[in-house]
């Protein structure tokens, strides 16, 4: 066989050697750690015993090896009552435990308040989500996630996001000041923002995204 042939042979074989071994690190990488789930999982039933109640139970475990997250492994928990999903995890720049039910419930409170003006004016096929950008508020307030309250009793400032599936169009604005005037008139948000986003089913952008602070 012609050396060159074999030395060309040799690189691509030390190639393909490589990408298998960078594909094998890669699928080991995703793949979460028992250990770690077990103690999640044991921490977060601790902090449920202390802080909740029997309403609640951990359902799973989140593995974010992709650094999505401000943590490596998280428990999943629901409120058996309402279905409520949240997080527990060990917080590293605070060094204890922490939840995000506070936020997840807030959020689904504003979600359900505003759900019928979003759909009746903006279109049945109109999709929307609330979120509150520090999803750790329940601790920084000390509200008690037995009695959350509402978010109404506390100055925060969300931001909702509506994905409309078309263009565009010269009556959006007129549309946007009417669905704030309706958030205040109507005491169901003061402070916060809306931003207007324009995407196909399949999350194609149709326009450019715009909003507007309350």
């Amino acid at each position: 066989m012609n050396k060159y042939l074999k030395i060309i042979l040799g690189v691509l074989g030390v190639i393909l050697l490589g990408f298998g071994l960078l594909v094998v690190a890669f699928l080991f990488e995703m793949k979460p750690d028992k250990d770690e789930e077990e103690k999640i999982k044991l921490q977060a039933e601790q902090y449920l015993e202390d802080k909740f109640n029997d309403n609640f139970e951990i359902y799973d475990t989140l593995y974010d090896n992709m650094g999505n997250f401000e943590f490596e492994y998280a428990a999943k928990v629901r409120d058996k009552n309402t279905s409520i999903q949240f997080l527990v995890y060990y917080d590293d720049k605070t060094k204890q435990m922490v939840d995000t039910y506070v936020t997840e419930k807030w959020e689904d409170d504003l979600e359900a308040e505003i759900r019928p003006f979003v759909k009746e004016n903006f279109g049945g096929k109109t999709d929307f989500f609330v979120f509150f950008i520090n999803e750790k508020i329940g601790q920084e307030l000390d509200i008690d996630p037995i009695n959350p309250g509402s978010y109404k009793d506390f100055d925060v400032t969300p931001t909702i996001r509506i994905s409309v599936p078309r263009k565009r169009s010269v009556g959006d604005e007129k549309l946007l000041d009417e669905f704030i005037s309706f958030l205040k008139s109507e005491d169901k948000l003061q402070h916060g923002s809306v931003i207007i986003e324009y995407i196909t089913e399949n999350g194609e952008i149709l326009d450019d995204e715009w909003g507007k602070e309350l």
